[in-house]
């Protein structure tokens, strides 16, 4: 994997993680208050499911995108 790549990949990561920050900040604040009084058993389900997700959509563009 080449370094263009993988700094391609990251500039990705914190333009998604930032989009939420800079389109509505009053709906991401009231989202973290509402993540705050989750059970943290829940909060593991949310991050599983993610990162399930992710993985999936890397198989996905490494095995059928161009």
């Amino acid at each position: 994997m080449s370094e263009g790549y993988f700094f391609t990949v990251a500039g990705l990561i914190c333009f998604f993680e930032g989009l939420p920050y800079f389109a509505s900040p009053d709906h991401l604040k009231a989202w973290l208050l509402k993540v705050c009084t989750m059970s943290n058993r829940h909060i593991r389900i949310l991050g599983g499911a993610m990162m399930v997700l992710g993985l999936l959509l890397v198989y996905w563009g490494r095995h059928h995108g161009g």
